[in-house]
């Protein structure tokens, strides 16, 4: 699908917000609050050759949310569009961790300084060069990223999740 801006330049849609853009994918599958329910989740993902990168639950009463985070996001999209599973999906950014004596202080006090609101965060079984990384739901994504990246912190893109192998075998 390509998109015509008006100025005669056409750019494909897909490459709007493409692989090497710096959020990452979430899904958010709503599971029921039962026995065995998150374990076909995980079955169901990983049966198709995907690796879970991150999995955080937030339970409710009847009903809870997996947060998930794929290596692969179309083929995760495809799967779940395709099952049973009720879901949607928004945007994290994911940090890789600094060489710093308290790497949560260096990255949430950047964060405060520009007075970006964090929802939650939960860590990425993501470890390039040997660093931990997490994952980041903010007000604002924006904005988030240019502080962020102005003070040397590392972004994840999906491209990166989708490249590091080398840890998982």
């Amino acid at each position: 699908m390509s998109m015509d801006f008006g100025e005669g330049e056409i750019t494909d849609a897909a490459t709007m917000r493409g692989r090497d853009w710096p959020a990452l994918t979430q899904f958010c599958v709503v599971v029921e609050n039962r026995v065995g329910s998150l374990s076909r989740l995980t079955q169901h993902l990983e049966r198709h050759d995907l690796r879970i990168i991150a999995l955080s639950i937030v339970d409710n009463i009847d009903v809870a949310i997996a947060r998930v985070m794929l290596d692969q996001v179309e083929r995760g999209r495809e799967l779940f569009e395709l099952s049973d599973f009720t879901f949607f999906e928004n945007e994290v950014l994911g940090i890789e961790l600094p060489e710093h004596p308290q790497p949560f202080v260096a990255v949430l006090s950047t964060l405060l300084q520009a007075e970006v609101n964090v929802n939650y965060m939960y860590p990425l079984l993501y470890r390039r060069g040997g660093h931990s990384s997490i994952a980041v739901h903010v007000e604002d994504i924006d904005t988030a990223t240019h502080v962020l990246r102005d003070k040397g912190f590392k972004l994840i893109s999906e491209d990166d999740l989708k490249n590091d192998d080398e840890h998982f075998g």
